[in-house]
């Protein structure tokens, strides 16, 4: 039998992006059982190692949010697209929902929006929060390069109160952007295999794209 420098693929997903797609679950397997800080650290970890690419560059649009498994395949993604693959890698291993929230907050730093997780051990005890900014897990306190807006989560919408609990103020149907995700993400959950080839080819036409999946 010959060699091939030449990843071989499978459905038309090259090796190295199926392999990171299976790291990604074997994590997800591996973490059902772990404590919570152990999946919040390599969570964090898992999910940094990728490239920070802003909307505008990768996806051509001005604000795009995208699920984990097109952050895995492209191999970055925004503040968004990080806490997002986060959230759900997270809630994949069994965290339960309600100790995580997405949270918008203005990061001092380099003067913009951003998001990061945030993740209660208790109602209403104070975050860790888990970002790509600053990779060290601290409590919300420790980040006062960080003024939060709201948060949500799939359950709810919350604004952030100075120095007062924050006001719980909708669900989170009211957010667009959150709606189209989970679409999505039901969408690959029918034939994740295909959506995954097609990923791929993120910076190409979905009509080209298709052509290379067929």
């Amino acid at each position: 039998m010959g060699c091939s420098s030449t990843p071989q693929k499978e459905d038309g997903i090259d090796a190295l992006t199926q392999q990171r797609i299976e790291q990604w679950k074997n994590l997800i397997d591996s973490g059902s059982q772990w404590s919570d800080l152990k999946k919040l650290t390599s969570v964090n970890d898992f999910v940094n190692q990728f490239n920070f690419v802003d909307d505008i560059d990768h996806w051509r649009k001005q604000d795009y949010w995208a699920t984990p498994l097109e952050t895995l395949v492209t191999k970055g993604g925004d503040c968004e697209d990080f806490a997002i693959a986060k959230y759900f890698t997270l809630t994949a291993m069994g965290m339960p929902k309600e100790k995580m929230r997405l949270t918008y907050v203005k990061a001092l730093s380099i003067n913009k929006a951003h998001m990061v997780v945030s993740y209660y051990e208790q109602r209403n005890a104070e975050p860790l929060l888990l970002d790509n900014l600053n990779r060290k897990i601290l409590p919300a306190s420790q980040r006062q390069d960080l003024v939060p807006a709201y948060s949500f989560n799939g359950t709810g919408l919350w604004l952030s109160k100075k120095a007062k609990t924050d006001e719980y103020v909708d669900d989170s149907s009211r957010i667009s952007l959150w709606q189209q995700l989970i679409y999505r993400m039901d969408v690959e959950a029918a034939d994740e295999k295909a959506m995954i080839c097609l990923y791929q080819y993120y910076d190409l036409p979905v009509s080209v794209a298709k052509t290379k999946c067929s």
